[in-house]
């Protein structure tokens, strides 16, 4: 049973998960950074590898891989950087990568595992390439998280829900990750559809920018909540001043958790 797993299976339990790309803005301070959320309260930790292409990432986001990568952040810095983390903390770990970075690795799969890694989500793979990235997830004991789209139909999303180990990810709205003025008009009734469908945990992500939002997702039934781009944008915001930073990430944070008590 991966972190995952046990977080959820208090069917009461609503988890609150803040995004981080890795080595923004520098590998030491993304380190202070994701030590602030966790100290705030964080449920479980959803983080990104920079990548070069990272097509399901809006300019917010996109923009933090790019200041990760100028600042000398690589595979091997992140893999550094997991392990530090583990040290620290207990709570669930999942990974949002792009394939090319398993794919080129050999035994990626295996040091994703031994880092204390507990589920990957790979952005850019369709469920029909999938078989062969799911049974390395599970030869390794690692979760697997599936996107389910607006638009997926009921038949599709049902099969990407099964396959699901760690939880569903629930893209909240059309297009890529970025903050939002508000969540959108259907969302409360696709969480419901999707209920109807699977006892899989739905976890909601793309355009969730508050804790209104996340109270928002908790009182519709989703299980958790992702923030990225609004934390991405106070570390934008504050590169330079790590210390008003982590203040900023710390307040967050702490009004998004207080929604799932």
């Amino acid at each position: 049973m991966n972190r995952f797993q046990q977080l959820f299976s208090d069917v009461n339990k609503k988890a609150f998960v803040p995004f981080f790309m890795l080595g923004d803005p520098s590998v030491d301070e993304s380190f202070e950074l994701i030590k602030a959320a966790i100290d705030a309260g964080a449920d479980a930790l959803e983080l990104g590898f920079p990548f070069s292409d990272p097509m399901a990432d809006g300019p917010v986001i996109q923009a933090s891989a790019e200041r990760a990568i100028k600042a000398g952040c690589d595979y091997d810095s992140c893999i550094a950087l997991l392990k530090k983390i583990r040290a620290y903390a207990d709570l669930p770990i999942g990974l949002l990568l792009y394939y090319n970075l398993l794919y080129r690795r050999h035994d990626a799969y295996q040091e994703l595992a031994r880092v204390g890694v507990d589920a990957v989500l790979v952005a850019d793979m369709p469920k029909e390439e999938s078989k062969e990235h799911e049974a390395m997830l599970a030869q390794h004991g690692l979760g697997c998280i599936h996107l389910v789209a607006p638009n997926t139909p009921k038949a599709r999303a049902a099969e990407i829900m099964s396959r699901a180990t760690a939880f569903a990810y629930v893209i909240g709205r059309y297009g890529t990750t970025g903050v939002s003025d508000r969540l959108a008009d259907d969302l409360a009734d696709r969480i419901q559809g999707l209920k109807a469908l699977s006892d899989c945990p739905l976890v909601v992500g793309f355009g969730v920018s508050s804790s209104e939002d996340v109270q928002a997702i908790f009182d519709a039934g989703g299980r958790g909540a992702i923030i990225g781009s609004a934390i991405t944008k106070i570390i934008e915001k504050n590169c330079g001043n790590i210390l008003e930073a982590k203040k900023s990430i710390t307040t967050l944070v702490e009004s998004c958790v207080k929604t799932g008590e």
